[in-house]
């Protein structure tokens, strides 16, 4: 056994990472990814490894797998369609949300329409307390009922969500049981078992998004597993999650919401292992494929975690990676609207039939198209030569756009792009906005298919200190999934005042989601492995609508320490994060505790990255090509990324070609090459990264 394999598989390509453990070498692959066919790419890139490296399937003994399958039918709005049963008078949980519209400064914004509509949502009699105690148990005739008219709207699935759930689940598991008699076919998702938090809407949507999408992912993982099988891959695949980690397949296909960002968790991991090996103190990740970008906050290696992430129209309440997802990416469609104007997203060509520059059926043009249409794409194939582009082609399709519009070829395709751009600007922004950064400060570390293409115009947007390029970025998520630790997350409403009489619950419920914790990875995972707990807790001052999170040390939470010491220094946990978000505390104040937290974690082995070999040559264009780049016909250089050494320098506007994406640096920018193989782009004369 010699082999480890990380592999992403995005809405256009499939990517492949291979760590030899022989000699720490990283080999990696993009085969087209395939939605008509799920597993295909699975066979088709470890076959195309065999043949190319000699790696045998028979010798692969680690196996990590990250998907976008969750997030692109969220953000396309592609799921199942679902029915809600909710506590009677509670019918309007998803409707009314947190009665907030998503951008407050936009005169036209408005709330998403919820995933199941209001015509879908059925009341059932049944009422659990505060305190969990069953003051109704769950009426039948209302189950059977409900179920009636939802298998007559032609519904695929049900959400459980009642009221109080999360103190007593067992009103849910009893409908679930119902469900399962009365209509086998229909997949149940309750959600006291999906996430178990406090508050009505966060645990209602939470469960809504799992039930989603998670016909699709069991279809996708059962295809996934059927084509390791087939190719004889001796281990099971375990899969990355939305908190960095990875699990098992049987966990994903029941808990699909955890797996909701795990093509993007892996692309942040990814990024902090870059971050980390090669001394990059602040980044912003920018992962853009083929439907969305995703964009996260990465400081001294380690990425931002949270909950309450926005998944397209929707935020999630599990712990994920703080990233913010967006419908834009390179194959993102450009259509006109009934008013005439030109729009972008949130369609994706997807792999079938893709841009129509890759030549597979696409008609409609794409934001790689407009790249294309302006001459930056078409100096060499695409994913490691699963395309190759015609330009031709793109300039047609987006020909078709500029006629009705009134402009030219290169003026169409420069709206495009700068549409595209302008959305992710706004998103970026919010999140730069809620972390408190200053932008000027960080780099952009540019990957996926399309982020490299796209990340030096963003960059310049948000006035950012550069971008950061890695030698191999269209697999970088392959790679982090590749680095990616065991984790899971364990939660236990508590919602009690913090003073003394609380503590010894407190200590009960730590033991018992310790408990839990260990259990789950002896049983996921099989061998007894090392690994680390990390307790937190949600806490606020009493009166207070929301909570913060606090990381607590374990020795304060063990029953028989002294109870005065531990709820003094929980408290001044508290008030010192308190502090650190809001500015000031009020240690005279009373607290809460409303859900305890665990994190378990089993680490796993990195590789040491590779340095370049250094050069004081001048770099040596492969050729020079006329583009549209900023308003204007330019001639611009075509530089191959593998003939680039440590140390060398050269301006833009320029094109770099490699094997699984294209740069495109724009007019007064610089690009250097530092002793890892980075691509530092920066504005002139502002490069001070100084590996």
């Amino acid at each position: 056994m010699t082999y480890r394999i990380g592999v992403d598989i995005g809405g256009s390509f499939t990517d492949f990472a291979v760590l030899d453990e022989r000699d720490n070498s990283i080999r990696t692959l993009k085969v087209l990814s395939r939605p008509d066919s799920p597993g295909s790419e699975i066979t088709t890139g470890l076959s195309q490894l065999r043949d190319s490296f000699g790696i045998a399937p028979q010798e692969v003994h680690y196996f990590t797998h990250g998907t976008t399958v969750g997030v692109n039918a969220v953000i396309q709005r592609k799921g199942v369609k679902l029915a809600l049963f909710t506590t009677q008078a509670f019918e309007d949980v998803l409707e009314l949300a947190r009665l907030k519209i998503p951008h407050i400064h936009d005169l036209f914004s408005r709330r998403p329409d919820p995933l199941i509509s209001r015509d879908r949502v059925f009341a059932i009699k049944e009422r659990t307390d505060s305190q969990g105690r069953i003051l109704q148990a769950v009426d039948a005739d209302s189950v059977i009922a409900a179920v009636e008219q939802a298998r007559a709207l032609g519904c695929e699935g049900i959400v459980v969500a009642f009221l109080h759930s999360y103190r007593n689940g067992s009103n849910e598991a009893r409908v679930r049981e119902m469900v399962a008699e009365l209509a086998p076919e229909m997949l149940t998702s309750c959600s006291a078992e999906i996430w178990p938090i406090i508050r009505e809407y966060e645990r209602t949507i939470t469960a809504t998004i799992n039930a989603y999408v998670q016909p699709k992912v069991i279809n996708y993982l059962g295809a996934f597993e059927k084509a390791l099988a087939e190719m004889g891959v001796p281990v099971p695949p375990r899969i990355t999650k939305s908190n960095g980690g990875v699990m098992s397949v049987t966990q994903a296909k029941a808990e699909c919401v955890q797996m909701i960002l795990s093509g993007t968790a892996s692309g942040v991991i990814g990024a902090g292992y870059i971050a980390d090996q090669c001394g990059f103190g602040k980044l912003l990740s920018l992962d853009i494929g083929g439907t969305s970008a995703d964009v996260a906050v990465i400081v001294d290696g380690r990425p931002e975690y949270g909950s309450g992430e926005v998944i397209g129209e929707f935020q999630i309440f599990i712990p994920s990676v703080s990233v913010t997802s967006v419908g834009q990416g390179g194959g993102s469609l450009a259509w006109i609207d009934r008013l005439g104007v030109l729009q972008v997203g949130p369609d994706s060509a997807g792999s079938l039939p893709g841009p129509v520059c890759y030549g597979r059926g696409g008609k409609q043009a794409t934001v790689t198209d407009a790249f294309a249409a302006c001459g930056l794409l078409g100096h060499g194939a695409l994913g490691y030569s699963a395309v190759s582009v015609d330009v031709a082609a793109a300039r047609d399709a987006v020909s078709l756009l500029a006629r009705p519009l009134g402009i030219s070829i290169e003026e169409t395709a420069e709206t495009i792009i700068q549409l595209a751009i302008s959305s992710m600007y706004t998103d970026t922004s919010g999140l730069v906005s809620r972390f408190g950064i200053d932008p000027r400060e960080f780099y952009f570390l540019a990957f996926g298919g399309a982020g490299p293409m796209m990340g030096c115009y963003l960059a310049r947007e948000l006035n950012m200190k550069g971008v950061v390029v890695p030698p191999t970025p269209g697999v970088l998520s392959a790679l982090g999934g590749l680095v990616a630790d065991l984790k899971n997350d364990f939660i236990r409403t508590l919602y009690r005042d913090l003073t003394l009489d609380c503590l010894q619950e407190i200590a009960l419920a730590a033991t018992a989601l310790q408990q839990d914790a260990e259990g789950w990875l002896r049983r996921e995972h099989g061998a007894d492995l090392p690994y680390r707990l990390q307790f937190s807790a949600d806490m606020r001052y009493r009166g207070q609508s929301f909570e913060i999170e606090v990381a607590l040390e374990n020795g304060w939470l063990a029953a028989g320490l002294c109870q005065a010491e531990s709820l003094a220094a929980i408290g001044e946990a508290f008030n010192q994060q308190h502090l650190k978000i809001f500015g000031h505390s009020d240690a005279q104040a009373a607290m809460q505790i409303i859900n305890l937290r665990l994190v378990i974690t089993s680490p796993t082995a990195r590789p040491d990255l590779q340095k370049l070999a250094h050069s004081d040559a001048p770099v040596v264009a492969q050729s020079v090509v006329s583009a549209w780049v900023d308003g204007a016909r330019r001639d611009v250089m075509v530089v191959r990324r593998d003939q680039l050494r440590a140390g060398q320098q050269f301006n833009g506007p320029a094109i770099i070609a490699q094997d699984d994406c294209t740069t495109c640096v724009p007019t007064a920018m610089q690009v250097n090459v530092d002793s890892f193989g980075n691509l530092i782009i920066t504005p002139f004369e502002d490069f001070q990264h100084g590996n």
